[in-house]
């Protein structure tokens, strides 16, 4: 059989294609204290500054062996840009939304008119244009992105979980304007070089909000996203937190190419859901990476394999303290496996 580059590699098994083995990658964030401390970027600075996202991106896969590179490390960058307040991160902590932008139609009218160029957006864009000028021709290099529906929790607050219920207007309105905005960023990191898409939509679970409102405010917004991205021949892969089981079918429709599962979900169950999309997944970030060892993080990872996950991941993102001989140990477990 063919021995595919990384950049091949991860592009067949994305759109279904036969390959020679598994592709090491992680769709969620990468970083640890390890790898900072290995290369010289550090959190927070890391956050704002694209030279510096774009070389501790880089330690993901020249200290730990993923073959991708992947930024940014955290999901507050799309909401500090539209003015929401965050909560300053640390070497060892993300930053996170504490303060809140959008009550009304008219705060959403407030909002438009923006520069993509600008503020951390802009840096997660430049840092993507350090990367693929640097390994575009060999590794993957993945773009990600809050998706539609949390960035209105960030923008709206708590508040948005009532307004979906009772207030459609408004509700529709911010998923158009959210949506709006993930199309144009991820438009953005393609053009500076981003050849996969992640859409991190935390709070967009059926599990939280039910089917019917899932297929309301979720899937069509989903869907304008992942299909911008197809016209751009660039595979999209969708991650939701929680036990998605129940919703993974309703997360297929809007098209997308991958589903990566948290560790709550059973792998096998998973793949008895979808039909078309692929499964990323899905060891425990925490239970698992961080906390045992790496005989253990070998263990695991075969159990996902002989599951039949298509992809072996982090279940969500990597914790920060995560000892780089277990992530070493699940990058090599899935070099190791060849489709049958």
């Amino acid at each position: 059989m063919v021995e595919y580059t990384p950049k091949e590699r991860l592009a067949r098994v994305l759109t279904g294609q036969s390959v020679d083995r598994m592709p090491a990658v992680s769709f969620t964030q990468t970083a640890t204290v390890d790898q900072m401390e290995a290369c010289g970027a550090f959190w927070p600075e890391a956050n704002d500054d694209a030279e510096k996202m774009a070389k501790l991106a880089q330690a993901g896969h020249t200290v730990v062996g993923f073959e991708a590179v992947r930024v940014p490390f955290d999901i507050t960058a799309e909401a500090e840009f539209f003015g929401c307040e965050i909560k300053a991160g640390t070497k060892e902590q993300q930053p996170s939304v504490v303060g809140h932008v959008v009550k009304s139609v008219e705060d959403i009218e407030k909002l438009k008119g923006y520069n993509l160029d600008h503020g951390r957006i802009g840096v997660v864009c430049d840092a993507i244009k350090v990367l693929a000028d640097r390994y575009g021709t060999e590794l993957p290099v993945i773009g990600s992105m809050i998706g539609p529906f949390s960035l209105a929790q960030h923008l709206n607050g708590d508040e948005w979980f009532m307004a979906i219920f009772t207030d459609e207007a408004f509700s529709l309105a911010l998923m158009e304007f959210t949506t709006e905005f993930n199309v144009a960023y991820a438009r953005k990191m393609v053009e500076n070089g981003a050849d996969t898409m992640v859409i991190i939509d935390p709070t967009a679970s059926a599990q939280l909000i039910g089917a019917q409102f899932y297929e309301k405010f979720v899937v069509p917004y989903h869907r304008k996203i992942v299909d911008a991205m197809h016209k751009l021949d660039v595979a999209t892969v969708l991650h939701i937190c929680g036990d998605t089981t129940q919703g993974l079918s309703l997360m297929e429709a809007c098209g997308v190419d991958a589903i990566s599962v948290d560790q709550s979900v059973n792998v096998s169950d998973a793949m008895d859901k979808v039909t078309e999309a692929i499964i990323v997944g899905n060891l425990d970030p925490v239970n698992v990476l961080w906390n045992k060892t790496p005989e253990v993080v070998k263990q695991k990872s075969k159990e996902l394999l002989d599951m039949g996950v298509t992809v072996l991941a982090p279940g969500c993102g990597i914790v920060s303290k995560t000892p780089t001989a277990n992530l070493q140990a699940m990058v090599e477990m899935a070099k190791s496996h060849s489709y049958q």
